[in-house]
């Protein structure tokens, strides 16, 4: 069973899209294919323990909103919470820490326009929040001189920026002392860590990361699909799937069913070939790996072929704005022999995957569990294009 979260994760994606230049708002606009509030949410569920994510939108958006979070989190979607942002960015958070669940300790108040931000940034702060018991924000040092001014642009004078930082999310907090911060604000703070202060609470800085800047204009959106990928929008994934022989199961491999052959051990049909093709179209498109979507506690998915992932993983991609260029997959083990059937598999594999999928196979010279017929690996490469995605797709 999994542990009931104690960390709280609020994204606070109700803004507009109006510096953007989209209709749309700003957490819906496209970026490499996928959403804005997409690309911010793959972070959240790479975390090592598990969190409540609470998503708060604009009530235009929250079916949206809601298909953005099952596109992510596969089978963990129902740890999304969605709810209705305000009129404020501070009306918005406060929507979402009403929603947190009692068991939860700890509260990260984070921006989905910063939705490169690296793992290591939420772990920092809530291993700090933990430590603390403090506020605690990530920062970065100003480079830039720093000048004050008056309203007619007469600069007044030169600003130390030795005691200045550009403060990052996400923003964490002990939960019990947030929530009596945001009871008691009486006036509007421009983030979290403001009002937190304002009720007479410590905030302590951590270490920020330039990657979690803030998609702002349309100079910051451009700035984020180059991170995300090649400007014709290919990107490279990679999946590995290993799996032990088992002598009472058959062997379903590539798609193809191996009479005579020993099978594969597995909750579905142990086809190694069909499972590490789908976690390389899942990492390439950068929407998690396959356990993330097909779960072994799923009773339906007993026994089922390979192509069954294949079909769904292809729609998965293709719902996202990816589309497949072409797959290569290696087998390492010493049996079945499959250059007799090499062009059978190879057909049904790109007729399932929608573009070419080549397939060898090599042994490990005696070492290993391969070597010693224990098991097989396949080793699984896609490459893939975000590239020409109408604008209106998430």
């Amino acid at each position: 069973m999994t542990p009931e979260p104690t960390t709280a994760i609020i994204v606070v994606a109700a803004g507009s899209g109006t510096r953007l230049g989209h209709a749309e708002p700003k957490a819906f606009v496209p970026v490499s294919g996928r959403s804005i509030l997409e690309r911010a949410l793959e972070t959240l569920f790479e975390l090592a323990e598990p969190v409540q994510v609470i998503v708060v939108a604009p009530s235009t958006h929250l079916d949206a909103t809601r298909v953005a979070a099952r596109t992510v989190a596969g089978i963990m979607h129902e740890a999304v919470t969605v709810t209705v942002g305000g009129p404020t960015r501070q009306a918005s958070v406060a929507a979402g820490l009403a929603a947190v669940d009692p068991a939860v300790d700890v509260v990260l108040v984070h921006d989905a326009a910063r939705a490169l931000t690296p793992r290591a940034q939420f772990v920092r702060v809530l291993d700090a929040v933990r430590s603390t018991g403090h506020g605690i924000i990530p920062g970065l040092p100003v480079a830039d001189t720093i000048k004050r001014r008056d309203a007619a642009d007469l600069v007044l004078a030169t600003v130390d920026r030795s005691e200045l930082v550009a403060v990052q999310t996400p923003q964490g907090f002990p939960r019990t002392a947030l929530t009596s911060a945001y009871a008691a604000a009486d006036a509007e703070h421009t983030d979290d860590a403001a009002l937190f202060a304002a009720a007479g609470n410590e905030v302590h800085l951590v270490d920020g990361d330039p990657m979690a800047f803030k998609i702002t204009t349309p100079w910051d959106l451009r700035r984020a699909e180059g991170l995300l990928g090649s400007p014709s929008g290919l990107r490279t994934g990679v999946g590995v799937d290993v799996h032990a022989f088992d002598p009472a199961e058959p062997l379903w491999l590539a798609g193809l069913h191996w009479p005579g052959e020993v099978g594969l051990s597995g909750h579905s049909d142990g086809d190694a070939v069909s499972h590490a093709i789908c976690d390389a179209l899942l990492s390439a498109a950068g929407l998690g790996d396959i356990g993330g979507h097909f779960g072994t506690a799923e009773a339906h998915l007993a026994g089922a072929h390979g192509t069954v992932f294949l079909h769904r993983t292809v729609e998965l991609l293709r719902d996202a704005g990816v589309t497949v260029l072409n797959v290569a997959v290696q087998v390492i083990s010493n049996r079945p022999k499959l250059s007799p059937r090499r062009a059978e598999a190879e057909a049904l594999l790109s007729r399932a995957v929608g573009a070419p999928v080549s397939l060898a196979a090599t042994t490990s010279d005696g070492l290993g569990f391969t070597g010693t017929g224990e098991g097989l690996t396949a080793i699984a490469t896609a490459l893939v294009t975000s590239a020409g995605v109408p604008s209106g797709r998430k």
